[in-house]
């Protein structure tokens, strides 16, 4: 049996996390390995990567049979002075992924994509601590309702632009470990925002991903897959550093070659019925792409051994 869902990539697979960085790659070569790759299917990157501009990236998508399935939030959260920024960000976004050619939608799927990952990052302290539990400190409860009020705005702002925004846990971030996951569910009711679970943050904040899918089933909208070497992992631990200097050191690995059993998140997944999209991430530093066609190719090859129907949601009908 096949898990009905298209499996789709994104641009953190180049190194593509900070706008800022010099050594990004050109952002129409990030969509012709993607498709060179296999996939029909990719993210729409950090704001300010892939231009704002409908009719450019329409044509490029469709020269490279490509569909964005998710734009992404990646700031600052909790600050209740950056709420105009993150909503300008929503607005900027959700305009112009609603815009592009679509991506089809699998029988049984409970929200059409694109979706908005909404993720809190900028914090130095939580960077240095991420996978940590025990050194990460928590937020108070007036700065947690203030992210919740943030998100809840940004939330509700993708709905009425007509996407659904998933709040997305992450190392390195004030919403990354269990009780933080549980508390930002309850405090955000379903029919504001979904989840993206991420396998790979997951694992990396010492949870089970295959039980963190099953406690979320009814919450998870949207899913991203990394793994995670376990010999790189042990090392970093051991080590003050920030989550994205882990990357650059190789702790996400290509799918099947690390620690998280796909095998059983499959069959997870089955049992779920769910359906829709799910994308490979992993992340490094852009001086390190040289690998970057293979460790897709090797990705995707795997999660179909496992079972996964890697095509286009479009042959479903």
């Amino acid at each position: 049996m096949s898990v009905p869902i298209t499996i789709a990539t994104a641009p953190c697979c180049w190194g593509v996390d900070d706008v800022n960085n010099p050594h990004l790659p050109p952002w129409e070569r990030v969509l012709d390995e993607a498709s060179a790759a296999g996939y029909d299917g990719i993210e729409f990157g950090p704001y300010g990567y892939l231009p704002l501009d409908v009719e450019r990236v329409s044509a490029a998508l469709d020269q490279r049979g490509l569909r964005v399935v998710a734009g992404t939030i990646f700031d600052d959260l909790v600050d209740p002075q950056n709420r105009d920024n993150l909503l300008r960000q929503a607005r900027d976004i959700c305009g112009v992924i609603t815009r592009l050619p679509r991506p089809a939608r699998w029988p049984g799927q409970r929200f059409d994509a694109p979706y908005l990952t909404v993720m809190d990052w900028g914090h130095e302290d939580r960077d240095f601590a991420a996978g940590h539990s025990d050194r990460a400190g928590r937020l108070d409860q007036t700065a947690w309702t203030g992210m919740i009020a943030n998100i809840r705005a940004i939330a509700e702002l993708a709905k009425a632009l007509g996407v659904r925004a998933v709040i997305h846990p992450h190392a390195g971030g004030f919403i990354e470990f269990a009780d933080e996951i549980e508390r930002v569910v309850a405090d955000v009711p379903a029919e504001i925002a979904g989840l993206c679970v991420d396998t790979g943050h997951t694992a990396y904040a010492g949870m089970d991903p295959v039980e963190t899918l099953r406690r979320y089933r009814d919450r998870v909208d949207y899913i991203h897959f990394k793994d995670i070497d376990p010999v790189v992992f042990e090392g970093v631990m051991r080590e003050r550093i920030r989550f994205f200097d882990a990357c650059a050191k190789g702790v996400m690995c290509p799918i099947g070659r690390g620690s998280i059993d796909y095998a059983a998140i499959f069959a997870l997944l089955a049992e779920c019925g769910y359906a829709g999209y799910i994308t490979i991430e992993q992340e490094r530093d852009p001086r390190n792409g040289a690998s970057v066609l293979d460790d897709l190719r090797a990705s995707r090859t795997f999660l179909t051994q496992v079972g996964f129907r890697t095509g286009s949601a479009a042959e479903s009908r």
